[in-house]
């Protein structure tokens, strides 16, 4: 049995969960990541019964359910209990009027009222680094806002895509996250300039892409996480400018990555 679970974040389709079950199951994923949000089938209104149910419908396709991208409160974790979800990712940062360290600060705090949730539900809260201006980028700003947390109820959630944008390697991003990892997303993307040379100011955005051509050098990542012996979830967040593609482009990128989580792969082999 393989030592990585391959899932998928089910945000590109808002079809009910047994036709979600039968399509991700198809493409050649393990597992999926649910958004519990509103306009998906299961949301914040209806999670305390439609989550359990989806995990029976995934389980019954083959398919596991390993984490949900959703606003952590005490509903939402008792729905993750009870569907036995084990992680709830979020992505965080700080407001307008803060500093940065005001911001941890109060990130702080309110993990901290959520610990008495977050261990009766036996739920970790992922959090995950994120590119912007107000948010955590960096895997060393993810160090030094979970300092201190037991990694069982909260811990990190690695992204090397948007790592990759703000200019962190991938061996310092692990250095710094160390036993605190408990999820690692895979896509990919690259800086495209939205305007052109004759205007008075560049401006870039993200252009988001496929494993294989985007700053987040795939193979790197794999190699430095197989080298710290990395087991576990691979989320591949299925997140491409052409949207219309979607489905083709999930399933090369997990054959891709496929590829590369291997044991042959780990030493060395299938890296070029």
């Amino acid at each position: 049995m393989s030592r990585y679970r391959f899932t998928v974040f089910t945000k590109p389709w808002k079809t009910p969960i047994p036709a979600l079950a039968a399509h991700v199951a198809a493409l050649g994923f393990d597992g999926v990541e649910l958004p519990v949000r509103p306009g998906y089938p299961v949301n914040p209104e209806n999670a305390a019964d439609a989550l359990p149910a989806a995990a029976l419908v995934l389980s019954d396709a083959g398919l596991t359910l390993d984490s949900v991208a959703a606003l952590p409160n005490e509903a939402t974790l008792a729905a993750c209990a009870e569907a036995r979800v084990p992680l709830l990712r979020v992505c965080v940062n700080y407001e307008a009027e803060e500093t940065y360290l005001e911001g941890e600060e109060r990130l702080r705090r309110e993990f901290d009222a959520l610990l008495p949730a977050l261990e009766r539900a036996g739920v970790t809260l992922g959090v995950q680094n994120h590119y912007g201006a107000r948010d955590i980028n960096h895997a060393c700003g993810l160090r030094s806002l979970l300092r201190g947390y037991d990694p069982r109820r909260v811990a990190a959630v690695w992204d090397p895509a948007h790592n990759a944008l703000q200019g962190e390697a991938p061996a310092a991003a692990l250095d710094f996250l160390g036993d605190s990892l408990r999820m690692v997303n895979m896509k990919n993307a690259f800086w495209r300039r939205t305007n052109g040379p004759e205007a008075e100011v560049a401006e870039w955005a993200p252009y988001w892409t496929t494993g294989r051509h985007g700053l987040a050098h795939w193979p790197t990542v794999a190699t430095e996480l197989q080298r710290r012996e990395y087991t576990g979830v691979l989320c591949l967040s299925a997140e491409y400018e052409e949207e219309s593609g979607v489905d083709r482009l999930a399933a090369e990128d997990l054959a891709f990555a496929r590829s590369l989580f291997t044991e042959d792969a780990s030493n060395g082999a299938g890296l070029a």
